[in-house]
């Protein structure tokens, strides 16, 4: 399965805001910037977590962005869902009643492919809502316990 490098910056997006934590709104240039990404992409991105209920937006000199709720009751699955959407990855069209196929036309029998595609999907989609914002930065925090406070330190936040 293919996802658009949007959710990439998304869940990376999350990961900063919630080592920043609740109180601060962070402006979109400035999470582009720390990632070298172009805004406006990433502000499509921000906008549909939004949206999604995920981030809250400020207006203002003081805005931004910030976790609309704690990052443990963020996973995985409600980000690349903002970003991709909720259909489902594989679109069965019943090919096998076409042509030459021989199958009976209207077969009450589902089709192999589909279910086995889609097993496979609602497997996928388990595992990330399995995993949460919080539970990426334990795994990040515990290959590279500096990260957090690099973040924090680039954004300017000098709390320890």
């Amino acid at each position: 399965m293919r996802m658009n490098e949007g959710v990439e910056w998304a869940v990376h997006s999350c990961l900063n805001l919630a080592w920043l934590g609740e109180e601060r709104a962070v402006p979109t240039a400035k999470l582009a910037a720390f990632y070298e990404l172009p805004a406006a992409y990433l502000n499509k991105q921000l906008q549909a977590l939004a949206r999604a209920g995920i981030v809250t937006s400020t207006s203002g000199p003081r805005g931004g962005f910030r976790l609309a709720r704690p990052p443990e009751k963020i996973t995985l699955m409600d980000v690349v869902a903002a970003i991709e959407g909720p259909d489902e990855a594989f679109r069965c069209t019943e090919i096998r009643h076409r042509g030459g196929s021989g199958t009976d036309s209207r077969s009450e029998t589902p089709c192999a492919i589909h279910t086995s595609m889609r097993k496979a999907e609602l497997a996928w989609r388990r595992e990330l809502a399995a995993q949460s914002i919080a539970d990426i930065a334990a795994t990040v925090d515990d290959h590279s316990p500096a990260a957090a406070e690099r973040v924090r330190r680039w954004f300017g936040d000098t709390r320890t």
